[in-house]
Formats: structure tokens, C-alpha cells, sequence
């Protein structure tokens, strides 16, 4: 089955919050995506309220309820005590920790499992209570000891980090070397049971391979890249064309 598309409304949160302004409108931009096909919506809210709002996911959680009752709701973040609560209030169908300072712009490396395994270990048995899937953010490079302590801790999945393979965009046999270092680790991942998402800096143009590589990708959470091409396609012609490029 090809990786289903998630589409993550940071960015979008991001423009709004320009303005003391309504618009653009995070729940409307979700409704139009949905609406063209989106399997979910991802949204990432950081304690600085820089983009996604703590007001958002309520509104988000409604939105599918009301309108989108198939569709799925992730929220991404790292699992301190007022990300927890917040989860637990909006009831997203999956949550994704990931071991982010509140300082950082974006996410830019996975966990340390064996390390975290006690934070990650309560967390993740504190949201499976809720009925959330949990998915844990993953260098690509993770070996067998690596992604075994993953699946310790009691997660559902994991969500590569694919910023360096969106790095490569102008270097074509980089982009094969990070494809391969995608593939062993998935390869693994899938043995061990564990599910696989992936997510950061992929296009329509870099979503292709990366879906031949992983061929048991189960979801990607794109955002920067499809928010980027909405503005020149709209939002529902790129939501399209991103299920197009995931192999749907």
C-alpha cells in the first residue's frame, strides 16, 4: 500500500502569526487539503507559540470530527508535561516525539532510544492509554541496536528524519547514498515490527525514490516543501500532486 500523506500546517501557522490577523487560516488550509485527499493533518505546536498556536489543535480535532471522520490526527513534539496534557486534550490518532530543545527552528536529528528509554518509556505508555499510535523520531542512519531500543520503548513507529536525503536536491549521488542508508535502516525497522513513517524537506521530485526505497513506508508528514508549492499551485492541486508522488 503507498505511504499515506499527512500534511503538516507549521508553516502555514507560520504566515498567520505574521499578522494579528485570522489569515490565513490553519483550520481552513486543513479543511482544503483533507478535501483533495489528505489522508491527515501534522502540526508541531513549540512552547514559543512561534507557529501552530495551543488554540490549534482543538479547533484541528473538531474539524476532522466534524467534517473528516476517516482522516487522522498527528501531533509532533517533545513530551514535557504541558505537550502531554495538550495531547491528551486533543486526542490525535498518533503522536511524534521528537528531541527537540524549544530553541531549535525545525527538527534536525532523531533520539538517542537507549539513552531516553525511561522518558520515552513513560511517555509512550502515558499515550497509548489515550489510544494514541506513538512514533518516535529517527536518525536514518539507525542501526539494529538502535532501532531494538526503539522498539523497547514500547513505540508503534518510527519517523525518519529525511533532512539530509532533501539536502542532496542539487546532488544526485549523494541523494543515492542517503537512499541507501534509508533502505538498510528500514529494512531493519520492518523485521523488528516496527512501522514506518518519514518526514522533513521532501518534494514531488525526492518523494518518488524515497518511496522505493522504503517499501513499507506507511505515512510521510510533508510541510515546508508542500506549503511552498501551494503558492504556486494552490493547496489542493499540491495535495494531488504529493499523493501522486507517494505512488497513489
Amino acid at each position: 500500500m503507498p505511504a499515506q500523506l499527512s500534511v503538516n500546517l507549521n508553516a502555514v501557522a507560520m504566515l498567520r502569526n505574521r499578522r494579528d490577523l485570522p489569515w490565513p487560516s490553519v483550520t481552513a488550509l486543513g479543511r482544503i487539503a483533507l478535501e483533495a485527499g489528505a489522508h491527515g493533518l501534522t502540526v508541531h505546536p513549540r512552547p514559543d507559540q512561534r507557529h501552530i498556536r495551543f488554540s490549534d489543535p482543538p479547533e484541528i480535532r473538531a474539524l476532522i470530527d466534524d467534517e473528516f471522520p476517516d482522516a487522522e490526527f498527528n501531533i509532533e513534539g517533545y513530551p514535557t508535561e504541558e505537550f502531554l496534557a495538550l495531547v491528551e486534550a486533543a486526542e490525535p490518532e498518533q503522536v511524534t516525539l521528537v528531541p527537540d530543545d524549544p530553541a531549535q527552528p525545525t527538527s534536525d536529528h532523531g533520539w538517542d532510544f537507549a539513552a531516553n528509554a525511561a522518558v520515552l518509556k513513560e511517555a509512550i505508555a502515558r499515550l497509548k492509554k489515550g489510544g494514541a499510535r506513538v512514533s518516535l523520531f529517527c536518525d536514518p542512519d539507525a542501526d539494529r541496536a538502535a532501532l531494538e531500543a526503539a522498539k523497547a520503548t514500547g513505540a508503534d513507529r518510527i519517523e525518519y528524519y529525511t533532512g539530509p536525503y532533501g539536502g542532496t536536491f542539487d546532488d544526485p549521488a549523494a541523494a543515492k547514498r542517503e537512499l541507501a542508508t534509508l533502505e538498510a535502516s528500514g529494512k531493519i525497522a520492518h523485521e523488528l515490527g516496527l512501522g514506518v513513517n518519514a518526514g522533513h524537506d521532501l518534494t514531488v521530485d525526492n518523494m518518488p525514490a524515497l518511496a522505493k526505497a522504503l517499501p513499507h513506508l506507511k505515512e510521510v508528514s510533508i510541510g515546508h516543501g508542500l506549503t511552498a508549492d501551494a503558492l504556486e499551485f494552490g493547496m489542493a492541486e499540491t495535495v494531488r500532486r504529493f499523493i501522486r508522488a507517494c505512488g497513489n
